[in-house]
């Protein structure tokens, strides 16, 4: 750098980190205390500096939660391993505490942490740009952006959206191979898609020119272009997704899944979400953010309306694939659901029922009932999003797996 000149006034001072911070050389730990702050033992012999970290950390992983929290050498006894420290005032306060000890890369880990874990205070702290996304912190900030008046909400959007975009974009790069060749273009005299141009040749053969110097010239006075195969060729699909109580993580996966498969070019994609009542939300397939605020989570669970509802939107049977998302917990007559699930499997649509996956991507669901749909005609399976879109591929190619 330049020196200044002579007698200019000395630069002033960079002001000191949020929460008084020191700089990285400063934030360095020995290793016995690294080791006692991941474990949460002997914290008593921690040495007043590594203190702070301890402090900041306790907030989301102390008070019992922490690995070795029922045996930290300090005589409180099981579950009392948090320090003796105030919690923090505000999540502001905690959020510049982590920037100043660890930096930005822990303190977003950290915070997002704890929003999985129900902080929803920390939600307005984390910043949409470097926040790793993940569908846990996703339905935290759902669960909180239910509850905010627009005012409020319009703070969480950069982040909401974020968390779709990317999450689509990973289930999307994932599914893609399993919808390749799903298009169905055909030739046509009419402008308006791409040229084809291998057909556009043969076509035009007939209209070669030699030129002077030796080299033959297509005029292309018959030109070819592609474009989709006709609307009655296309294949219609209708997700009816359960949005009862404890349907969080699958109706965020249906909602991410239906997005991805909207984009497939011959299938229509229908969005039905039902509790104790039907909500088509099928003009919000394309902008998954918009209906994941649409949805709200809670109440009973009523499968027969949900299918009742998709029976009306079928005009070709053998070419609509109904596929329920659902705990399978009828609230309502058993005997109305497998009604509804017979006269679907009888007209010829092609059904699939997939069982609500918990937050550890097990599948939770009533077997018995479950037993009873197979009878009536509906499959029954836990699947990925992968698998539904292989599902999906395989029906739309004329493949029965």
């Amino acid at each position: 750098r330049t020196p200044p000149p002579p007698g200019a006034a000395p630069p002033a001072p960079r002001p000191a980190p949020p929460g008084g911070g020191r700089g990285p050389a400063q934030r360095r730990l020995a290793p016995a205390d690294r080791w006692r702050l991941l474990l949460g033992r002997e914290r008593d012999r921690l040495p007043a500096g590594a203190r702070r970290y301890a402090h900041a950390l306790d907030e989301l992983y102390g008070t019992g939660q922490g690995e070795g929290a029922g045996d930290l050498g300090t005589g409180q006894g099981p579950g009392r391993g948090g320090g003796r420290e105030a919690s923090f005032p505000t999540a502001r306060e905690w959020s510049q505490e982590l920037e100043a000890l660890f930096g930005a890369d822990v303190r977003e880990e950290v915070l997002a942490g704890a929003a999985e874990a129900g902080r929803t205070d920390v939600l307005a702290q984390l910043d949409p740009e470097a926040v790793r996304p993940s569908v846990e912190l996703l339905s935290s900030v759902l669960s909180l952006a239910g509850g905010l008046p627009e005012a409020q909400l319009a703070r969480l959007r950069p982040l909401v959206r974020r968390l779709v975009d990317e999450l689509a974009k990973e289930l999307a790069t994932r599914l893609r191979p399993a919808l390749s060749g799903l298009s169905t273009p055909r030739p046509t005299r009419r402008p308006g898609g791409p040229l084809d141009l291998a057909r556009t040749l043969r076509a035009n053969l007939a209209h070669a020119r030699r030129r002077s110097d030796g080299t033959v010239v297509v005029v292309p006075e018959r030109p070819v272009f592609s474009t989709r195969a006709s609307r009655e060729a296309d294949w219609r699909l209708v997700l009816v997704v359960d949005v009862s109580g404890s349907m969080e993580a699958s109706v965020i996966w249906s909602a991410l899944t239906a997005a991805v498969l909207g984009g497939v070019p011959t299938l229509s994609t229908h969005f039905l979400a039902f509790s104790t009542q039907v909500v088509d939300l099928t003009d919000r397939v394309d902008d998954p953010l918009s209906l994941l605020l649409e949805v709200r989570v809670g109440g009973g669970t009523h499968i027969a309306a949900g299918l009742a509802h998709a029976r009306t939107l079928i005009t070709v049977p053998s070419r609509t694939l109904v596929v329920v998302v659902s705990d399978f917990e009828e609230g309502g007559p058993i005997a109305g659901l497998l009604g509804e699930v017979r006269a679907l499997a009888a007209s010829g649509a092609h059904l699939l029922g997939c069982a609500a996956l918990d937050d550890t991507g097990n599948p939770r669901y009533s077997v018995p009932v479950a037993r009873q749909l197979v009878a009536a005609g509906m499959p029954v399976a836990a699947l990925s999003p992968l698998a539904l879109a292989r599902w999906v591929g395989d029906r739309l190619r004329g493949e029965s797996r």
